[in-house]
């Protein structure tokens, strides 16, 4: 079974991470797909990005990690596709979201996330700078402070706070996840295109 699984629904695509056994930790071939995925979704209305599991991704494979993937351009490929998209986009969160994968949810346009998910990115911990663009999107949503906080001071920021903080934007019970994200894409997918597509950038200023 694919480690990536690509559902398309007219224009609503839903990606879902499927390596559960490994807390779906990011191989250089899955972040390869997903960034083709990204790239290719300018043709989706709305893009929702979940996982398999109890956790969303626990970030970079270790061992492919320490042969050089944490230093791979292939993550601000995927992020920077991400964040292009003319469409809506929604990462639902199953569950912990740490270290490099970050990326990809800070990328999205909204997050939404199961109650007992934690936050942390211990990249500096483990000889590491961030990926670039991820920095500033975190400080864009929680503030410099707070991206400190979790940057440089290491902490594991639980549902709640993170709610708090705005670096997700609502909790919602496991079984609900899915179709609160799907309930949120409902407007935009049935809304003209270029109607969509102004707002997003009205907002992003």
């Amino acid at each position: 079974m694919s480690a990536i699984e690509l559902e398309k629904d007219g224009g609503l695509w839903t990606v879902t991470l499927n390596r559960p056994d490994k807390a779906n930790s990011l191989t250089r071939a899955m972040l390869e797909e997903l960034a083709d995925i990204a790239e290719a979704a300018v043709d989706a209305r709305v893009l929702i990005l979940t996982g398999r599991g109890r956790v969303f991704s626990a970030g970079a494979d270790l061992d492919e990690a320490k042969a050089g993937l944490a230093l791979s351009p292939v993550w601000e490929r995927l992020s920077g596709a991400i964040a292009a998209l003319p469409g809506l986009s929604i990462a639902a969160l199953n569950g912990t979201l740490a270290g490099g994968a970050m990326g990809m949810a800070l990328a999205c346009d909204l997050r939404i996330a199961v109650p007992g998910a934690k936050f942390f990115y211990p990249v500096m911990k483990l000889g590491f700078l961030p990926q670039p663009s991820d920095p500033a999107r975190m400080a864009a949503l929680v503030g410099p402070s707070r991206a400190k906080l979790i940057l440089m001071g290491g902490q594991k920021i639980e549902a709640p706070e993170a709610l708090q903080m705005g670096l997700v934007d609502r909790i919602v019970e496991g079984e609900a996840l899915l179709d609160t994200a799907r309930g949120i894409a409902a407007d935009t997918l049935t809304a003209k295109p270029e109607i969509a597509t102004g707002i997003k950038r009205l907002c992003q200023g």
